[in-house]
């Protein structure tokens, strides 16, 4: 398997007027040619809220390029990448596609799936169209982020080639329907929860909502 960038950003937060009210956010990325990827993300990118946003289990934030045009026809308007914020927006890498646990090389660096995005009101304001949160959520196009298990550099031109599955049984897109509408079902909670790669903060949640099932 191996996924071609289309766009590679970076940014720092930044302050937004939305709808009358000032918000600080790092969706209003950069496109560049080339960034150090290191554990806590790449070199010149940034977090507003520390809380919900990166860490070492969501250093890289990546958005399949397919679903541009899906949303194009939708909302009837442009999305130009990286209109969801994300670092790396790619052909060839959906998440049906690709499996919690994947690990890839991505320029000099490798990387590994550990969550789906779970996205939040910021990318309806950016974007100026209020129903898009709530479709990524029900389409489950939500994008996914990374962890690194190898520093390097990263270009704008960088393949994304598949090294390692871990596994086959539950995809990005089945792994968020099971966090966003799965939470009562015990048996996929615990079929998510026995994959070692997945992010710490969705063990804590799925633990917490099996534990209040069982």
């Amino acid at each position: 398997m191996k996924g071609r960038i289309i766009e590679f950003s970076i940014g720092k937060p930044k302050q937004f007027d939305w709808k009358g009210k000032k918000e600080t956010s790092a969706i209003g990325k950069t496109p560049l040619e080339e960034a150090r990827l290191v554990p806590e993300g790449f070199a010149g990118d940034g977090v507003a809220n520390p809380d919900f946003h990166g860490g070492p289990d969501r250093a890289v934030c990546l958005y399949p390029y397919e679903h541009y045009s899906m949303w194009e026809k939708e909302f009837g308007k442009v999305f130009q990448p990286p209109a969801f914020g994300e670092n790396i927006c790619a052909e060839n890498m959906k998440e049906e596609d690709v499996f919690i646990g994947d690990i890839f090389t991505l320029g000099d660096a490798v990387i590994q799936i550990t969550q789906g995005r779970v996205p939040c009101s910021t990318i309806s304001k950016f974007n100026e169209a209020d129903k898009l949160l709530a479709r990524i959520v029900e389409t489950g196009f939500t994008g996914y982020f990374f962890r690194v298990i190898e520093p390097g550099v990263v270009r704008k031109d960088s393949p994304m080639i598949l090294l390692e599955r871990k596994q086959e049984d539950i995809s990005v897109l089945e792994g968020n329907e099971i966090f966003f509408r799965g939470r009562k079902d015990a048996r996929a909670m615990e079929k998510m929860l026995s994959i070692e790669a997945l992010a710490d903060v969705w063990k804590t949640k799925l633990q917490k909502a099996l534990y209040n099932i069982t």
